[in-house]
């Protein structure tokens, strides 16, 4: 299995809009952040955790081939806007690929792209999405997939648990009751915003708390914003957990 992180940054991106500041300005392409998503690859299926924004220069950029399926952790702008580009790939494919979600993501997708829900036969020129509300463990072309219950501030989403791999963005709080889905990871991804504490995210401190709660062999933070520079504070992190970059790819 392989994870190819396509996006690292914040729901603004790193460089955010009309910011002189070190990190985005800087000329390390390590602190350039297009929105947070990842795709997971497999023998059996390429799955890709949300659709962002930035998912067309995502896929410019890293060009899979095709998608089997969609994963989504929550649906805020950043983790979703970037659907309508699945339309190529179901040109390419000929096939309706099928999305999931918790409930209340599923009915925000089903809301707002009520044009791309497809429930009979493949529809040239849109895309074609089948949502599918999940709780509980299920499967995706023999791959078991685990949803995660997080705490994104009030708002509960999901991470994932795919074989070894944990991947848990945009989240402030882990319920007890989901501690035993992170046991025995070989590769943790959570994230981690910033050095100063936010109401809806981890801030650094806390996400290295998490990750030596969790003892993952290995740690990688991601949803980073322009407060973190790669390589400064990078240097400061524990030997076990590093921070994430778009393009970083890792067997698993």
């Amino acid at each position: 299995m392989r994870i190819t992180f396509l996006g690292t940054g914040t729901s603004q991106g790193v460089p955010i809009i009309n910011c002189d500041c070190p990190v985005c300005t800087s000329g390390n392409p390590k602190n350039k952040r297009m929105r947070c998503s990842v795709m997971i690859e497999t023998s059996c299926a390429n799955i890709l955790i949300d659709t962002s924004i930035d998912m067309y220069q995502q896929f410019i950029a890293w060009p899979f081939k095709r998608i089997d399926a969609i994963l989504y952790t929550h649906a805020h702008a950043d983790h979703i806007f970037g659907l309508d580009e699945l339309r190529r790939f179901n040109y390419l494919q000929k096939e309706v690929i099928p999305v999931y979600g918790n409930a209340e993501t599923m009915n925000r997708i089903r809301h707002v792209f009520d044009y791309a829900l497809n429930d009979g036969p493949f529809v040239s020129g849109i895309p074609n999405i089948t949502t599918n509300t999940v709780n509980t463990e299920f499967i995706v072309n023999d791959i078991k997939i685990i949803p995660i219950p997080l705490m994104h501030g009030r708002d509960q989403i999901f991470g994932y648990r795919i074989g070894d791999l944990a991947y848990c963005t945009d989240v402030s709080f882990i319920p007890e009751q989901s501690y035993p889905f992170l046991q025995d990871l070989d590769v943790l991804v959570l994230g981690a915003l910033r050095e100063k504490k936010h109401s809806r995210h981890f801030n650094l401190d806390e996400a290295v708390a998490e990750m030596n709660k969790i003892k993952a062999k290995q740690t990688f933070f991601t949803h980073i914003s322009h407060k973190l520079d790669h390589e400064k504070h990078g240097s400061q992190l524990p030997p076990s957990c590093s921070f994430a970059y778009d393009g970083l790819s890792i067997e698993i």
